[in-house]
């Protein structure tokens, strides 16, 4: 089972199928605007405008399960993002990433990759590594900064 058999739904409330990044290295990542790990906002943004024009894309996923950190609606948390980050990559719905309501897409990065918590994402801004086939291929844990992550991209666009 790959990435590209879930659909999501951006911050416009339009939904689409992950096959439309087939052949692309993505990053996945649960964010929040009021947390204090917020500013990998300006780390996710240097990644994504170094790396884009290589294959990769980032994905945004408001949450707010973790002490309240993104109270306000998805439009909210994308304009945040826009304004206090400069983010350009796409920003989706607020969604569940534990409990049951956890969505269908982070159900299957958390069985794919075990963190600290087994299967349970630990805070915001963990972060999912897929490859071009839609493999899920790596987990970060929140406080890992964006910048480590370039020699594993580099590796997967070069795959």
């Amino acid at each position: 089972m790959s990435v590209y058999q879930f659909e999501a739904t951006d911050s416009k409330h339009e939904t689409y199928p992950l096959e439309k990044y087939r052949g692309q290295v993505l990053l996945i990542v649960n964010t929040a605007s009021k947390c204090g790990l917020t500013g990998q906002f300006d780390g996710l943004e240097k990644l994504y405008q170094e790396y884009k024009d290589r294959g990769l894309m980032i994905l945004g996923f408001p949450c707010n399960q973790f002490a309240n950190q993104e109270p306000g609606s998805a439009e909210d948390a994308e304009a945040a993002c826009r304004l206090n980050y400069g983010v350009t990559f796409p920003m989706h719905e607020k969604i569940d990433v534990n409990g049951e309501n956890t969505h269908p897409l982070f159900k299957h990065l958390k069985n794919e990759t075990k963190g600290l918590l087994g299967s349970a994402v630990k805070w915001n801004f963990t972060k999912f590594l897929v490859d071009k086939e839609g493999n899920v291929v790596q987990r970060y844990a929140p406080q890992t900064e964006p910048e480590k992550l370039k020699g594993d991209i580099e590796k997967y666009l070069e795959a």
